[in-house]
C-alpha cells in the first residue's frame, strides 16, 4: 500500500544485477570445487537458482546477506535431471543448458518460464549448441539435449539478434569446447561483459568483451573463482526513477554511470539533474517532469527493462510522449493499470503514446511482471490517496527489499500480508 509523501531523499544500494548473478551461479557447473560468489542480492530467483543448483547436485550457501558459497561436485556426481518447477520457475534457468553440455555432455530440462511479456523462443541456444555437436530431442515441454561421447566442438555463430541470455549460455559453452569459437552479433550488456570476467577468472580464455565479437580458445579444465557481481543498473535506474517521478534526490551509491550512459540523456531531457562525480549516480527531479520519446534498443540503447519505468515517469510529465518497444512485443501489458490509475496513454502495435496528467488517482492494480510491479509502485509515489498493488511476488524476484529501501528514501509505503 503506497501513498503520497512528497520528495524522496537519500542515499540507496542498488547491489548486483539479477540479469548477472543467474549467470554466473550456473557458470559455476563448469568446475568442480567451491565457489564464492559477492555484492549477491537477496531475491527469489537467486533462492530458485540455487534450489535448481542443489537439484543437480551442488550444495548452495548463503555466509553472509551478500554472498553465495556453491560447491560444485565432480561431474560423475551432477545429476543432469531436475525437477519441473524449478526450470519453469524463471527464464534463466535455460542458462545450465550450455555449462551441463559442456562439463557432462547430456542434459534433460523442462522449458524454462520466467514473466510474461511476449515470445522469447530458444532457438538461438538451441542452434548454437547444434552447430557445436550437440544432438537435442526436444518434446512439447522438455529439451532432451546431449553430446554424445565427446566434447562439444568450437563453431562459429552468428546470433541473428544479440541475445542476451543466449549470448551468455553460448559464452558458458564456448570455453570448455575443442577448439577457438566465435560468436558474432554478441549481447554487449555489462551484465554479460561480468559473466566473462568471471570465466576468465575461472582461468577462461576469452577476447572481445564488451564488444559484438567474442573469441573463445577451449580449454580443457576450469578452476573455481571470486567474483564481485556488476551492480543491477535496471535496480539503480528504480531508485532514480522515485527520485525524479517525486521531484526528490536520490543518490544509488554502487551505480555505474558507464552502464546506463543512454538512461542518463533521456532523464536531463525529462528534466532531471544528474551527478555523477561522487560515488555512483545521483540524480534531483524536476517540479514537473518534461515530455520525451523514447526507443528501446538492444545495449547500449535504452533497455525493454527500463521502459516501464519511463513510460509511468512520462504519465505525469509536461507535454506528449511516445514510447517504442523493439524488443517485446507484449511489454505494454502493464499500460492498462496506469490507466487505472488516471494515466492517459493509448497503444498501438509497439507505439505508446502517453499523454501526460498533472496527477494520478490511487486505486487497486495488479502487477504482471518484475518491472511493471516496481513502475506501479513508483506511480503510487504520485498517486492522489492509497494505491494497493498486488502481485509484490514479482517484485521480490528481483528487488532485494524494495519496500524497505523505499521507505527509508521517505516513501509512505507498508507492505500488507
Amino acid at each position: 500500500m503506497v501513498k503520497p509523501a512528497g520528495a524522496l531523499v537519500g542515499e540507496v544500494r542498488a547491489l548486483g544485477a539479477k540479469n548477472a548473478v543467474l549467470k554466473q551461479m550456473a557458470a559455476c557447473l563448469l568446475a568442480t570445487g567451491d565457489h564464492h560468489l559477492k555484492n549477491v542480492p537477496d531475491i527469489t530467483d537467486v533462492a530458485v537458482m540455487g534450489e535448481l543448483l542443489e537439484a543437480l547436485g551442488c550444495v548452495v550457501q548463503r555466509p553472509r546477506d551478500d554472498e553465495l558459497l556453491i560447491a560444485v561436485p565432480d561431474c560423475d556426481q551432477i545429476n543432469p535431471v531436475a525437477p519441473a518447477h524449478l526450470f519453469e520457475a524463471m527464464r534463466s534457468s535455460i542458462v545450465v543448458l550450455g555449462p551441463l553440455l559442456a562439463r557432462c555432455g547430456r542434459v534433460n530440462m523442462a522449458l524454462p518460464g520466467g514473466d510474461d511479456f511476449g515470445q522469447r523462443p530458444i532457438n538461438f541456444h538451441t542452434d548454437g549448441l547444434s552447430s557445436m555437436g550437440a544432438t537435442f530431442h526436444n518434446e512439447r515441454h522438455s529439451i532432451h539435449a546431449t553430446t554424445g561421447r565427446s566434447r562439444l566442438r568450437a563453431a562459429r555463430i552468428t546470433l541473428e539478434y544479440p541475445s542476451h541470455t543466449a549470448t551468455d549460455n553460448l559464452l558458458m559453452a564456448c570455453v570448455l569446447a575443442d577448439g577457438r569459437s566465435v560468436i558474432d552479433n554478441a549481447a554487449r550488456e555489462p551484465e554479460v561483459e561480468d559473466l566473462g570476467r568471471q570465466l576468465v577468472a575461472m582461468g577462461a580464455r576469452i577476447e572481445g568483451l564488451g564488444t559484438s565479437r567474442l573469441t573463445i580458445d577451449g580449454v580443457e579444465r576450469l578452476e573455481p573463482a571470486v567474483h564481485e557481481v556488476v551492480t543491477d543498473r535496471v535496480v539503480a535506474a528504480t531508485y532514480l526513477a522515485s527520485a525524479l517521478i517525486t521531484g526528490g534526490r536520490v543518490r544509488v551509491v554502487d551505480a555505474n554511470p558507464e552502464h546506463m550512459e543512454m538512461l542518463l540523456r533521456k532523464v536531463e531531457a525529462m528534466g532531471g539533474v544528474v551527478d555523477v562525480t561522487g560515488p555512483g549516480i545521483a540524480v534531483e527531479g524536476p517540479t514537473r517532469l518534461r515530455a520525451c520519446d523514447v526507443a528501446t534498443l538492444p545495449y547500449p540503447g535504452v533497455a525493454t527493462d527500463y521502459k516501464p519505468l519511463i513510460t509511468t515517469m512520462l504519465s505525469v510529465a509536461d507535454g506528449v510522449s511516445v514510447v517504442t518497444e523493439n524488443l517485446f512485443v507484449g511489454r505494454f501489458r502493464y499500460v492498462d493499470e496506469l490507466v487505472r490509475l488516471g494515466a492517459s496513454i493509448t497503444t498501438e502495435g509497439h507505439h505508446a503514446m502517453v499523454r501526460g496528467v498533472e496527477r494520478l488517482v490511487g486505486t487497486t492494480v495488479r502487477a504482471t511482471d518484475i518491472r511493471a510491479a516496481a513502475a506501479l509502485i513508483l506511480a503510487g509515489l504520485v498517486a492522489e490517496g492509497e494505491t494497493t498493488v498486488s502481485g509484490l511476488e514479482h517484485v521480490d524476484r528481483g528487488y532485494d527489499d524494495f519496500v524497505g529501501h523505499l521507505a527509508r528514501l521517505g516513501a509512505n509505503i507498508e507492505r500488507l500480508q
